[in-house]
């Protein structure tokens, strides 16, 4: 069910015991290769080379000697690929959006195990069976052209307008995490399925229609090829890097304040992973110390550790993005258990 929205300063306060779990995977033969693949959701990895990802991927590297392949795409996309692969696995470790962590855990395709540093990890942020964890916190967002759009748009209903004709794009809901976010926050704004699927079908006017990956939305509105899209902080912040125009916005309901819901990349090891240890080498680097406090610097999100208090200009500028937006909570079991009817109602209610 959804909940009620609370301020941000209240998620803080969430703290949970860490289990450590461990599980073994693939066999020696394919874990003794100096080499661990991710399939992950896009936005960590710069288009330049510059992302979080990119160097985190690259210290793991330097330090261990273990190779980083890495397959990108939405969120859904990289679980329906580790699920069609389940007989001859592919992946070491899987990083994606809620709900489709949920899932990938409730398709099996997810074995436990607690990262080093995992304790650090607020109990909403992780699995509390050791199956995935946060290693870098979100939250869910819009992108707005800042030249043309002055001053930004505030609520759902003005995206409704006629001069938003072709102008609006949201990717894919059941396929992009970031689309699916979409859905879930007009199911909480409206206050259910009914409303908010009439409100998305009034919208499918404005539509320019569905894109598969949320990260090809932003280069379109810095170029004002379109005027709004969906997103979320850490990408958007990070593109905003090199693209001057780019905005990021919180709708809310005519009438009602901002809001927002925590959408953290989490991952997890995958079952059977071909090369395991490594994966598991890679899980712990990437909520080790030193990562964490590059989330923000160099990636544009927030730090899933708690005990990692970043000060950099990048998340001081990203606390006051935050100011003022109130984030809710989700209970994302519920919505693993609902997503296909939730998609199939937007279907029909979209035509898509």
């Amino acid at each position: 069910m959804l909940t009620h929205a609370k301020p941000v300063a209240a998620l803080a306060g969430s703290l949970a015991l860490a289990v450590t779990l461990t599980a073994c995977g693939g066999s020696s033969a394919a874990s003794d290769e100096k080499v661990v693949t991710v399939y992950s959701a896009d936005g960590l990895k710069g288009e330049a080379g510059d992302g979080w990802y990119d160097k985190v991927f690259e210290d793991f590297e330097r330090q261990t000697g273990i190779k980083v392949k890495y397959v990108e795409g939405g969120s859904g996309e990289m679980v329906q690929r580790a699920a069609r692969e389940k007989g001859n696995t592919q992946a070491d470790v899987l990083v994606t959006l809620p709900p489709f962590i949920q899932q990938a855990d409730s398709k099996g395709l997810l074995q436990a195990y607690a990262p080093k540093g995992s304790e650090q990890v607020g109990g909403a942020d992780k699995a509390s069976d050791g199956k995935w964890t946060a290693v870098v916190n979100n939250y869910f967002g819009f992108v707005h052209n800042k030249k043309e759009l002055r001053p930004a748009p505030k609520t759902w209903e003005e995206l409704l307008d006629a001069k938003y004709k072709d102008k609006v794009q949201y990717s894919t809901p059941g396929v992009a995490g970031d689309g699916t976010a979409v859905l879930i926050k007009a199911l909480h704004d409206f206050g259910g399925q009914e409303p908010a699927m009439a409100y998305l079908k009034r919208l499918q006017a404005n539509n320019v229609g569905p894109s598969s990956s949320t990260s090809k939305l932003a280069p379109k509105v810095d170029k004002g090829e379109i005027l709004v899209a969906n997103g979320d902080v850490q990408m958007n912040f990070a593109q905003a890097r090199t693209m001057p125009n780019l905005g990021i916005w919180f709708p809310a309901k005519d009438g009602g304040k901002p809001t927002t819901f925590a959408l953290p990349y989490a991952a997890g090891l995958v079952d059977k992973a071909p090369h395991g240890e490594n994966g598991r080498k890679l899980l712990d680097f990437m909520l080790g110390e030193q990562a964490q406090r590059e989330v923000s610097a160099i990636g544009g999100g927030f730090p899933a550790r708690k005990d990692v208090k970043a000060t950099d200009a990048n998340a001081i500028a990203l606390a006051r993005l935050m100011d003022g937006v109130e984030v809710f909570e989700l209970d994302w079991a519920d919505i693993d258990k609902n997503l296909t009817a939730y998609v199939d109602a937007w279907k029909s209610a979209t035509g898509s």
